[in-house]
């Protein structure tokens, strides 16, 4: 299928990853969606030798959604900054086979990231090399019964910590459906997990403006939740 971006101008690029992708080249060797795109943009803009594009968040290799590259190095640099001072807000679906005891609120925990094992886990303030996650949650809707319920939550990070909206789940009683590493206890037949970036707000890195993005979640029925708009519908 012929790649199509969400948004193009000559220094952002905004796309929708599939699950089960890397944001950049790891030891696996797969096509890494920076890769990918980077031939998209020298092959569009009739790019003389290697195309220039910045990585300025990324998402885990099994979540989808919204996802930006910059397309110059000050478009990088800037959104770099919008990012740090939390001049971005990102918005997240997640669904969950558990119900949480309450329907809203906020979560801070400070965690700790193992790179030898790729895992995250809670720790006490002020541990060695931990860092504080914010997030704001709310129950959306709720579908199926018994076995088959499902919850569909929004999650709102403050902060950009590893594996924290994954997390969060966890901390409610509701991880995410197909995120065996925290608390699920069956994968998805994609290996993705129920984790979708549907809504980002940033400015734009030369002009200032705002610019609002969404993107649909996949079309699996893990994801069926009729009459749910999308932020900002």
């Amino acid at each position: 299928m012929a790649l199509e971006p969400l948004y193009t101008d000559n220094h952002l690029l905004v796309i929708a990853k599939p699950a089960g992708r890397p944001v950049v080249p790891d030891d696996s060797g797969d096509w890494s969606v920076l890769d990918e795109w980077r031939e998209w943009v020298r092959v569009r803009y009739e790019k003389p030798g290697k195309a220039f594009l910045g990585v300025v968040h990324r998402l885990d290799r099994p979540v989808s959604g919204i996802l930006v590259f910059a397309r110059t190095s000050k478009a990088a640099r800037r959104l770099h900054e919008a990012f740090s001072h939390r001049q971005v807000e990102k918005i997240y679906w997640g669904v969950s086979a558990r119900v949480p005891q309450t329907v809203g609120g906020e979560i801070e925990e400070w965690l700790l990231k193992d790179r030898s094992t790729n895992r995250v886990r809670r720790v006490a303030p002020g541990t060695p090399d931990a860092k504080r996650a914010e997030t704001t949650w709310r129950l959306l809707a709720r579908a199926g019964t018994g076995p088959t319920t499902r919850v569909l939550l929004e999650l709102r990070p403050r902060t950009g910590r590893s594996h924290q909206l994954r997390l969060a789940a966890q901390g409610l009683g509701a991880p995410l459906v197909g995120d065996l590493k925290y608390g699920a206890k069956t994968p998805l037949p994609d290996k993705s997990i129920g984790l979708h970036a549907c809504g980002l707000r940033l400015p734009h890195p030369t002009r200032g403006d705002e610019l609002v993005f969404t993107c649909p979640p996949p079309e699996l029925d893990v994801w069926d939740f009729p009459d749910i708009p999308l932020p900002g519908e």
